[in-house]
């Protein structure tokens, strides 16, 4: 009967795969955004990270609220559904989107309109972390949750690998040529409104379990903030605000880094950024079959096979290959590339290290971070340039395995555990403007020393946070 169950669990799965694509899709672009809307209105780099702070508000205001609907009143997801709630965060995104279209196509577009749609959108998103993450945990085994999240995760990292090639091809280069103030953008993201339009409607008709349903404690206890009496729920609270806040800043700011450091044009860096996304997608990949319960030699060989698949389809999109000496053109990008493969063999060595345990994955991969950062902030030029693009090899696996650490035995109070966790995806908002004052007032190089805080409180929460508290939910 078991296995039936989890055999029935693919198709949701798949899914809410296409789900996460989705949304990785559309939040990477606010990494175009930012330089695309500094130019059109002439901001500061502390003005234009103020998307980012619009876009991840969102997430603390509505999950707080969440939360406080669900303390006093029972949690939302367990009255109406993991499906509906999807559904109505798919609608709410769509409707953001079409805002865009809307102001994008004014003849005097205000940012201020932008930054409402913004938030209105992350408010979309944030409906849609708060069911989506714990029910990919949910819908299996306990001890193979980390592995599922990591692939989700995977192709969340997909959609934010090819966002910013796609993006900012049509942004700066495509609609760029005819375009007038912000009408660049209108295109782009009226086909995001449709598709997400799209997707709530196969959502809808698609068979997703509501797991919890089978849950029959009392509802008056479901009013409690049971979720909070757990340490390291509170902790990996902590842990979401570093990695979100880190990863974010870092993606947000690499695009003016490029350009005002090494010269770049911004098409020609916002191709170079889908290695720092790429990245999170090749480590997501490789984490999954990581925390597997494959047996190591297979695991290892089919983690090596992956990287390799997923390396060179980032080489390929971001190759730029026109028609002509393709070998030659290939081997000039693959030595331009060539500082990424070294971080890409470490990333492997480092997840054999980890033996497959999800708090010291963390930890390590949260040293090599800090490590990577230290490096980029004393060198300049290409090295400079690559190990921060690499950072994004040892982001791939911490949003999973913080997330998965924290809800681990929350039971009835998952989903409430959940929404504090998306309510912390604030870090998104906090950290980017407070590099974008740093940037202002020093260079944008010297900025990039922010996400070393981050880093430094994940390395504590992987080997230590984490576990405190869980003898008691043992006992």
């Amino acid at each position: 009967m078991e296995n039936t169950k989890s055999q029935n669990y693919l198709v949701p799965l798949v899914t809410l795969t296409t789900l996460f694509f989705m949304w990785g899709f559309i939040t990477c672009m606010n990494d175009i955004l930012i330089p695309y809307l500094k130019g059109v209105f002439e901001l500061s780099h502390f003005q234009s990270n103020l998307v980012q702070f619009a876009f991840f508000t969102a997430y603390f205001i509505i999950s707080a609220i969440y939360f406080l609907i669900s303390a006093l009143w029972g949690d939302p997801i367990r009255r109406i559904g993991y499906k509906n709630t999807i559904v109505f965060g798919l609608l709410i995104s769509a409707v953001a989107c079409f805002l865009f279209f809307w102001e994008a196509k004014s003849l005097n577009p205000q940012f201020g309109i932008f930054l409402s749609a913004l938030f209105l959108l992350g408010t979309g998103f944030t409906f849609l972390q708060i069911a989506a993450n714990p029910l990919v945990a949910i819908l299996g085994t306990p001890q193979t949750a980390s592995s599922r999240l990591n692939l989700s995760q995977g192709f969340n990292s997909l959609g934010t690998t090819i966002a910013p090639v796609i993006g900012g091809f049509f942004i700066f280069k495509y609609f760029a040529k005819d375009a007038v103030g912000a009408s660049a953008v209108q295109i782009p993201y009226l086909v995001l409104a449709s598709v997400l339009l799209l997707l709530a409607g196969i959502i809808f008709f698609s068979e997703i379990p509501n797991v919890e349903s089978e849950d029959n404690s009392n509802s008056k206890n479901d009013s409690k903030i049971g979720a909070l009496k757990h340490p390291h729920l509170v902790f990996g609270m902590i842990g979401i605000f570093c990695y979100v806040g880190g990863e974010v800043t870092i993606g947000s700011n690499l695009v003016s880094f490029m350009k005002e450091t090494h010269g770049m044009a911004e098409v020609t860096a916002s191709s170079l950024l889908a290695f720092y996304w790429g990245g999170a997608m090749i480590g997501r990949f490789m984490g999954s079959i990581s925390m597997s319960q494959m047996q190591s030699g297979k695991k290892y060989l089919y983690m090596a096979l992956t990287a390799i698949a997923a390396f060179a389809l980032i080489f390929t999109i971001t190759g730029d290959f026109k028609a002509g000496d393709y070998i030659e053109q290939i081997r000039v990008h693959l030595h331009t590339v060539s500082y990424f493969l070294i971080f890409l063999a470490l990333n492997y060595l480092v997840f054999i290290a980890a033996k497959s345990i999800p708090s010291r994955t963390l930890g390590f991969f949260a040293i090599v971070n800090m490590a990577l950062i230290v490096t980029m902030l004393a060198t300049t030029g290409q090295i400079s340039l690559w190990v921060i693009l690499s950072v994004g090899l040892f982001n791939s696996i911490m949003f999973s395995n913080v997330f998965t650490l924290a809800i681990d035995g929350l039971g009835k109070y998952t989903s409430q555990g959940s929404s504090l966790l998306v309510m912390m995806i604030l870090g998104g908002a906090v950290v980017p403007p407070l590099q974008g004052l740093i940037a202002d007032s020093t260079n944008a190089h010297l900025a990039f020393a922010v996400p070393l805080i981050c880093y430094a409180y994940l390395v504590w929460y992987g080997f230590k946070g984490c576990n405190i508290g869980k003898d008691k939910i043992k006992e």
